[in-house]
């Protein structure tokens, strides 16, 4: 009997704290509504600028080739015209023309590789973590090839009179292999960069975490997720521990910003 009353207790003492519960506000003050929050937190897309750089740094350099073979077709494997081009160069001799265009175009190289640095690092602030990824070490292989066609040049030009004392003109077709070579690379790694951004603009995808949420929206019994932000068997772990460092950073900072706005509209409706 005594247990009986008991638990008609405590059934009762439940239904009160629940209604009491239920009947108590949680939050003092408006609230906001669900489609004013969405709109005010919802980024527009940005897209990716680096891809017009990549194509006219493309231009450059076919244009850098043709002017170093026309060059050497006429200037540096004949003599019938030598006397012509330094008199059209205003005394300059067509091979430091053709060393001076080599570090010019480096130097737009490195201006490109520090544009495109710029850019994807903001990129990656805004939460697209894994274009970052794809990109980390294409973006740095133009700079690399010109870098290293730079010290070819370096190599064939330094003994390029006992070069050609062995063989007529040697160091003018070495040099026009190191150069037609490195248009090749550079040209290969700056387009498949340049479509890979234009893809990447055409897509307009939103952040990683958010397209994460949208196909998968936080499935437990989903196998094919893509984060794969854990650690797997074979799996590098510096590699993982980047890419949680990367969520972490870029969580946070949405968090950040998620907070003002929520304060930012609270403040308004409240003035309201």
């Amino acid at each position: 009997m005594d247990s009986k009353r008991l638990l008609a207790k405590t059934g009762n003492l439940s239904t009160d704290l629940t209604q009491s519960i239920e009947d108590d506000p949680l939050i003092d003050g408006p609230l906001i509504a669900q489609n004013a929050l969405d709109s005010a937190i919802k980024r527009e897309f940005k897209t990716l600028p680096t891809n017009w750089g990549a194509i006219s740094l493309t231009v450059l350099h076919v244009a850098y080739v043709s002017v170093c073979v026309a060059l050497a077709a006429v200037c540096w494997l004949t003599d019938t015209h030598s006397a012509e081009c330094t008199a059209a160069l205003n005394g300059m001799e067509s091979r430091t023309l053709v060393l001076l265009l080599k570090a010019g175009l480096w130097i737009l190289v490195f201006l490109f590789e520090r544009c495109v640095q710029y850019h994807h690092s903001a990129l990656r602030r805004r939460g697209y973590l894994r274009f970052y990824r794809k990109t980390a070490k294409l973006k740095h292989l133009p700079l690399l090839i010109h870098s290293a066609g730079n010290a070819a040049v370096l190599i064939v030009i330094a003994p390029s009179s006992m070069l050609d004392n062995k063989v007529k003109n040697l160091s003018v077709y070495l040099l026009l292999v190191i150069i037609c070579v490195e248009l090749l690379a550079s040209l290969i790694c700056l387009l498949v960069y340049a479509a890979q951004v234009l893809k990447f603009n055409k897509q307009s995808l939103g952040p990683d975490i958010a397209e994460d949420e949208r196909s998968h929206t936080f499935s437990v019994t989903d196998s094919n997720t893509h984060t794969e932000m854990g650690f797997r068997d074979g799996s590098c772990l510096e590699e993982v521990v980047e890419k949680q460092a990367d969520l972490i950073e870029y969580l946070k900072q949405h968090n950040t910003t998620l907070s003002k706005r929520i304060l930012t509209l609270a403040a308004r409706q409240a003035r309201e």
